[in-house]
C-alpha cells in the first residue's frame, strides 16, 4: 500500500505539472483549470465552500483562486438567496471560452496518454482510486 501511495504522490505531482504546461498559454494553472471545471460540472452557480467540497480542497485556497479568476473576468459573483455572505460563483462568457479552449488542448493529449492502456486497466485503476478516496473521506469525517 505504501508503494501505491508513493506512486500516487508522484503521479499527482507529474499530472499537475503536465496540466500547468498544457494550459499555461491560456493564462491558467492546473488549480485554476480545476476550479473552472468544478463550476462547469456543477451546472449552476455555487458558493466557494461547495466548490471546495466537490474538489476535496481547502476552502481558503479555493477562495483565493476564485478571487484571482474574478479579477481576470473568468468568473463573477452573484448574491446567494440562501446565505447573505456566501456569494455564488458563476462562469462568465470569457471563463467558458477559456475552459473550452483548455478542453480542446486536453483532448488530444489525454488520448495520447491513454494509448496502449487497456480500458479494463483504466477502469480498475479508477475503481481503486475511488475506494481509497471514499475511505480517506470517511477517515476525515470521523476526525471532525
Amino acid at each position: 500500500m505504501t508503494d501505491l501511495i508513493l506512486t500516487m504522490f508522484r503521479v499527482n505531482n507529474l499530472t499537475l505539472t503536465w496540466g500547468d504546461r498544457l494550459v499555461a498559454p491560456l493564462g491558467l494553472t492546473s488549480a485554476r483549470w480545476q476550479i473552472l471545471g468544478a463550476i462547469v460540472a456543477a451546472e449552476r452557480a455555487q458558493p466557494v465552500a461547495w466548490l471546495a467540497r466537490d474538489l476535496g480542497a481547502n476552502r481558503q485556497n479555493v477562495q483565493r483562486i476564485v478571487n484571482d479568476l474574478a479579477k481576470e473576468g473568468l468568473v463573477s459573483f452573484a448574491p446567494n438567496p440562501h446565505h447573505r455572505r456566501a456569494q455564488l460563483v458563476a462562469l462568465t462568457d470569457k471563463g467558458r471560452q477559456t475552459f473550452d479552449a483548455a478542453i480542446r488542448l486536453y483532448a488530444p493529449r489525454v488520448e495520447a496518454l491513454a494509448e496502449g492502456l487497456a480500458l479494463k486497466d483504466i477502469e480498475a485503476a479508477r475503481s481503486v482510486m475511488t475506494m481509497l478516496r471514499q475511505k480517506l473521506e470517511g477517515d476525515e469525517n470521523a476526525q471532525e
